[in-house]
């Protein structure tokens, strides 16, 4: 999406005409539906509209009180980001015990190679609060006793922080569409495994049962369907044949917070793009690491390839 549309989010419970009451707003103030996506999931509503609000015949705080206004009256709830709302990006991490990612974030973000501010981390757990204490960052526990998720609180922080984009930074717990609905396409998740293979929990170790001989890691955006979204990078690694749970784990870790952070710049920088449930990279594909390396793909074989020889 370009980063000149007024972007808008509407979550709430489902009921007949909620498109209609939306968009006839935006037509009566000259504003033009660029994109519109709508889902249901468990009861669960969401909108989505791109809109150009140029030629608009209001003020950006008129059209975003009339717009909270039809969301109290329908029992909506009404994000807008206009442009200008984008230009200083605010980064929320999730955590549960696992530092590696979340160091390669702050390390990023320490050395200005990140191109936002961390504003909060979040987690299920207390694990992590020391290293983000360490850089100077607040930290919130959301977790229960079992370490669910109190995901009222949650949004309220998401909200209270402003996030623009939330990052799992191996955050293991399921978000619900009254979360992920409200943050379509902000939300980017690291996989320990080549998706589609190998979804859901012990990843690692269901590569391992299956006999891979290569391994690997896969970042992507969040959707409602577990480890389906949007794959946006990946890398890989080797598996010998005597390996066990922990060297996986070992040659994995690496990848993920590098593959985590090569996908949280492609978003940041407006390179990456969602259509159809595949990403697309806008421009500078040179500038990143999509999957293997130049030296991997240089090491494969080019040869043999149908029509080398013409036939007389």
């Amino acid at each position: 999406m370009t980063s000149d549309v007024t972007e808008i989010t509407v979550i709430g419970d489902d009921d007949t005409g909620l498109v209609a009451r939306v968009t006839s707003l935006l037509f009566e103030r000259g504003i033009n539906i660029e994109d519109l996506d709508q889902a249901v999931r468990d009861g669960v509503f969401r909108m989505y509209l791109a809109v150009d609000t140029a030629e608009m015949v209001c003020t950006e705080a008129k059209l975003r009180a009339d717009l909270h206004g039809l969301g109290d009256e329908l029992g909506l709830d009404v994000q807008v980001r206009f442009p200008a709302d984008r230009e200083t990006q605010q980064i929320a991490v999730l955590v549960t015990a696992e530092s590696h990612c979340l160091e390669a974030l702050f390390e990023a973000w320490a050395n200005d190679d990140l191109g936002a501010d961390i504003g909060v981390v979040i987690g299920n757990h207390g694990s992590l609060e020391p290293l983000a204490d360490h850089y100077g960052i607040p930290f919130h526990d959301v977790g229960t006793e079992t370490g669910e998720v109190d995901e009222a609180e949650l949004l309220d922080l998401l909200a209270s922080y402003d996030a623009d984009l939330i990052v799992l930074a191996r955050f293991m717990r399921i978000l619900s569409p009254n979360v992920v609905f409200r943050y379509e396409d902000r939300i980017i998740n690291v996989h320990p495994s080549l998706l589609p293979a190998f979804p859901g929990a012990e990843a690692y170790r269901q590569a391992l049962e299956s006999g891979v001989r290569v391994a690997g890691v896969t970042a992507h955006y969040v959707t409602t369907d577990l480890d389906q979204g949007p794959i946006i990078t990946q890398r890989a690694f080797d598996v010998p044949d005597d390996a066990e749970l922990g060297e996986l784990k070992e040659r994995g870790q690496p990848l993920e917070a590098d593959a985590l952070l090569e996908a949280v710049r492609l978003h940041l920088n407006g390179d990456v793009s969602v259509h159809r449930g595949r990403t697309t990279v806008r421009e500078n594909a040179d500038r990143y690491q999509l999957g293997l390396p130049e030296e991997a793909r240089a090491a494969n074989p080019d040869r043999p390839v149908d029509g080398i020889v013409s036939e007389d």
